[in-house]
């Protein structure tokens, strides 16, 4: 560990679904210690600005579109990722999409696509971030989980698949990876208050009375929550920490 533990200055980000909610909340955090960011989603307009938040804060952002489920896409966009900023450091994983259905409903292509977009991303990126990273001795891979890892939830089979998948991926890298100084490991959001889960409010009766009832915080929690996880899972901090999965979830999940 160095002396500045939470000092990422000359290190380099990749945040995939990095322009909104949790994504962003993460950046900003990475960014306020000093990374330079690449900002990676399929809505452009939001990247853009989000890179111009990421620049007022005194870093180098960029923002890259790329279909992060698909391989060719995935590696075009490290490369272009380490041409225009030097390196790759750090990866966030947190693409991702819920289609609310009981699994008897549920179309096989809608399960195709929440699998897709939340776990197979997460393996393509980290597989072409591992060759960037191990070239530079070191890196830090953050897989964003969820609380439906650990709980069961009728409404989203597929997002819960996934992100179950996300937990056991996270730490099958975290061994394979571990002789190449990469950390791995994966944060779990509780309810927290996105466009994602306004959605989820209008959709399921009573989420948000019972969200707050168990919570111990009595709230819903923000992105901008996120930004202490995201430096210190990506800073020398956490040298000695890897194939862990912490929830960051005001209490949910010790609840019974």
């Amino acid at each position: 560990m160095t002396s500045q533990p939470f000092d990422l200055r000359g290190k380099v980000a990749i945040v995939t679904g990095g322009n909104g909610g949790i994504g962003l909340g993460m950046a900003r955090g990475l960014a306020d210690a000093g990374a330079a960011i690449a900002v990676v989603g399929r809505n452009q307009a939001k990247s853009v600005a989000a890179v111009a938040d990421l620049a007022g804060r005194g870093v180098s952002a960029i923002a890259v579109a790329a279909d992060v489920t698909d391989k060719a896409a995935v590696d075009a966009m490290v490369a272009r990722v380490e041409r225009e900023l030097g390196r790759i450091d750090i990866l966030v994983n947190n693409a991702g999409i819920n289609i609310r259905k009981p699994p008897h409903t549920l179309e096989l292509n809608e399960w195709n696509e929440v699998m897709a977009t939340n776990l197979t991303s997460a393996f393509l990126c980290s597989q072409a971030a591992h060759r960037a990273m191990k070239t530079t001795g070191a890196g830090k891979i953050i897989n964003i989980g969820s609380m439906m890892s650990i709980f069961g939830a009728g409404f989203a089979p597929a997002y819960a698949a996934s992100k179950g998948g996300i937990v056991q991926f996270t730490r099958a890298c975290a061994c394979a990876w571990a002789a190449d100084n990469i950390q791995v490991n994966a944060v779990l959001p509780g309810w927290i208050d996105t466009d994602l889960t306004r959605r989820a409010r209008e959709e399921i009766g009573g989420l948000n009375e019972r969200v707050l009832a168990r919570t111990p915080a009595a709230r819903w929690g923000t992105a901008g929550e996120f930004a202490g996880i995201a430096v210190f899972l990506a800073s020398s901090a956490s040298d000695f920490v890897t194939g862990a999965a912490i929830p960051v979830d005001g209490g949910y999940s010790i609840m019974g």
